[in-house]
């Protein structure tokens, strides 16, 4: 079995071998943190990732109970720009925080 803290174990990400932590940095460590109820760990790898899961979570049974009431399956959703707009500036926010000193402990 693959251990996600172990380096190596899942492979290099390009960006972490260039000494820059994207903003999915940690999330493997992350998941697998939640998957043993570990909050605190799951969340010192990637504070982003806890965040959003339980929204993402949250979205998908919405979903799910409008498709099972007879709701289109298919039928595409219809996200507000604002909504993706305020979605990638929190990603880049988050990106340059913990790459900064300052952010360290938001870094994998």
């Amino acid at each position: 079995m693959r251990d996600p803290h172990v380096s190596g174990s899942w492979g290099f990400c390009p960006t972490a071998l260039v000494g820059f932590s994207c903003p999915f940095c940690g999330s493997l460590r992350a998941v697998n943190d939640l998957t043993h109820l570990d909050l605190g760990a799951a969340a010192s790898s990637n504070l982003l990732f806890v965040v959003a899961a339980p929204v993402v979570v949250a979205l998908w049974l919405r979903r799910l109970v409008a498709c099972w009431r007879g709701g289109a399956a298919a039928a595409p959703l219809e996200v507000p720009r604002a909504l993706w707009i305020t979605f990638a500036v929190v990603l880049a926010a988050f990106t340059v925080a913990r790459n900064l000193p300052v952010g360290a402990w938001l870094a994998p």
